[in-house]
């Protein structure tokens, strides 16, 4: 199909943009991996499932309303279950390369003037001991299965590592009847309280959670961290200790936790697979983006997580003032000023940097990896493995991948990027890949013979 602009990502940010430009006289197609719009902060239970009481499972359910509501009136064009594999640019356009449905072998593409992406975040998952049992999930995860399915991942969990997205997750899981032995938070409450000023907005919200955790009777563990998980076959318990200052474990607090399901995070990443592809510059980690959004591509403009970890707020507030800019630019117009939009991602910028620097994981949480520890996963690698390339000269992710394939499996690194760098001593680096995601041999070929030789 054609259109004007393609948002890629149908999450607050993406929903935000699609809205801002369809209104605007743009003609939209907002493309998207999963079954429905809304991305894992708005992620609905299945029809099937006839869910009483939906809202029950999420904060700012009136928010979610309006754009649900808003997309349905509008003219945007909403493709679901597309896997963007690649985003092709040529002079006169761009096309959008997808896989179709759950099997992802259909091929499909959308052919526009302009680009917008909304690609969201990951989560951070930091190895530890036993971190491969089943019944270890990420913190996203079990949020997402309570969300998405309507289920709990066990009957007793352990909520634990670092971020703001442990608090919803642990009252959640409470809500939901299992019993959250506890929440062990590995930042110290004092960095929270360093940055007050900046988190003023977001104390009510924390403030309802931490009254969910006292109704529910959740111990809250600050300063602690997980040390090791136990069990055969599955999760039986985990073990956690007390950090000091300088974020090690301080012996002699070690105590242990029966549980069949330990729900862990570190916090989020940014997906700029797509933004690499198109040669976007990055600033670190993230999409570098003008105060409009835009990248430093023409045509491209990016907003939400894949610019810079926010939370949903200040998502809705970039793809607002992202989609006002694409709609001008694409009329030849300058974007007229977006105050509300604009004060919004001022102030929330300010609070995600806040946040940012208070919930960091612990400086030597390296030092818990005994040399059995798996790393990667997908290749089975352990931390011993990644220490003797170390040994061998490696001094970045590159060569450790080169010298013990840590990282080339499916996930391409993302999973263990982190601890890889970690282990290495150097910042974590974006891996450039041609693709976003495996794309079947067929699917390839089939383009390559529409092409004609070249």
């Amino acid at each position: 199909m054609r259109t004007d602009l393609v948002v890629i990502g149908a999450g607050p940010a993406g929903l935000a943009a699609a809205l801002a430009a369809s209104a605007r006289g743009v003609r939209v197609a907002l493309v998207d991996a999963a079954s429905a719009p809304g991305g894992q902060f708005y992620r609905q239970p299945a029809a099937e499932l006839a869910a009483a009481r939906p809202e029950a499972l999420h904060h700012r359910w009136r928010t979610w309303e309006r754009l649900r509501d808003g997309l349905a009136a509008s003219a945007v064009r909403v493709l679901t279950e597309h896997h963007v594999w690649c985003v092709e640019r040529t002079p006169e356009r761009f096309t959008v390369h997808s896989l179709l449905g759950p099997d992802q072998e259909e091929p499909a593409e959308v052919h526009a003037h302009a680009v917008l992406l909304a690609t969201g975040g990951y989560e951070q998952m930091l190895p530890f001991p036993g971190w491969t049992l089943p019944g270890v999930v990420t913190a996203g995860g079990a949020q997402a299965m309570l969300k998405g399915a309507l289920v709990v991942p066990g009957r007793r969990a352990v909520v634990a590592g670092t971020g703001p997205l442990l608090l919803p997750v642990a009252t959640g899981l409470a809500a939901a009847g299992v019993e959250v032995a506890a929440l062990v938070e590995s930042a110290a409450p004092g960095r929270l309280a360093r940055h007050a000023p900046a988190l003023a907005a977001k104390l009510p919200e924390g403030a309802g959670h931490a009254a969910r955790l006292l109704r529910h009777r959740v111990p809250v563990l600050t300063r602690h961290t997980v040390v090791r998980a136990h069990g055969d076959d599955r999760l039986t318990g985990v073990t956690v200790a007390a950090l000091d200052t300088e974020g090690r474990v301080r012996p002699g607090t070690e105590r242990h936790l029966p549980c069949d399901t330990l729900a862990a995070g570190h916090g989020m990443l940014p997906h700029t697979d797509l933004a690499q592809g198109l040669g976007c510059r990055l600033d670190g980690l993230t999409v570098a983006v003008d105060p409009e959004q835009r990248t430093d591509v023409p045509g491209v403009w990016a907003a939400g997580e894949a610019t810079g970890i926010g939370g949903a707020a200040l998502a809705l507030a970039e793809g607002h003032i992202a989609g006002c800019s694409a709609a001008a630019r694409l009329r030849g117009a300058v974007p007229g000023p977006a105050p509300a939009a604009l004060r919004a991602r001022t102030k929330l910028r300010r609070s995600a940097a806040a946040l940012d620097s208070a919930y960091q994981p612990p400086a030597h949480w390296t030092e818990q990896l005994t040399d059995d520890t798996v790393i990667c996963r997908c290749e089975e690698v352990t931390a011993g493995s990644v220490r003797e390339a170390l040994d061998l000269g490696a001094g970045d992710e590159r060569t450790v991948k080169l010298l013990s394939r840590a990282g080339m499996g499916w996930c391409q690194g993302r999973m263990c990027g982190t601890a890889i760098a970690a282990l290495a001593g150097c910042a974590p680096t974006p891996a450039k890949r041609p693709f976003a995601r495996p794309v079947p041999l067929g699917v390839l070929a089939r383009q390559h013979s529409q092409e004609g030789p070249s």
